[in-house]
């Protein structure tokens, strides 16, 4: 068994729009609905190169030492060019406000996001907090300071 990811729905959210779930048993990633407020259930027209900030409808309290990445959906990426703007977006343990997706449209068309629709997927990770030290030399390696592109092709 994983951790336990409690979730709250928010206020004048429609509560008939699913919270996260696996949809297969072997899943890593649980799927995201938007859930529109009440006052714009229609949805949003994404045009080719804008993003928007999608509401999920809910918030979620993760336990210490636990993340939540928010992920495109690969099939939104391929046939549309929808993705996300920040991807892997990051919720933290420590956050309790609403969960958003920033979706960007990398399409040639626009792209309607409608009330309901599968926008992303959310990874629940465990998380490391590194201790950071100062030094005056690091330590060499075959590769040293090369940068992109630095061990081959692309």
């Amino acid at each position: 068994m994983g951790a336990v990811v409690k979730i709250r729905r928010l206020e004048g959210f429609d509560t008939e729009i699913a919270l996260p779930r696996y949809e297969t048993a072997g899943a890593a990633g649980a799927d995201i609905r938007a859930n529109f407020p009440q006052e714009c259930r229609e949805g949003v027209v994404l045009g080719p190169g804008a993003r928007v900030l999608v509401p999920t409808g809910f918030s979620i309290c993760l336990p210490t030492g636990y993340e939540a990445q928010i992920r495109p959906r690969s099939g939104l990426a391929l046939k549309h060019g929808i993705t996300l703007a920040n991807t892997p977006g990051t919720v933290d343990a420590d956050y309790r406000g609403p969960v958003g997706v920033i979706v960007i449209n990398l399409g040639h068309e626009s792209f309607k996001i409608s009330h309901g629709d599968r926008i992303a997927q959310m990874i629940v990770a465990p998380v490391i907090q590194a201790q950071f030290e100062s030094v005056d030399d690091l330590s060499e390696t075959v590769r040293g300071s090369g940068g992109f592109g630095s061990t081959g092709q692309g």
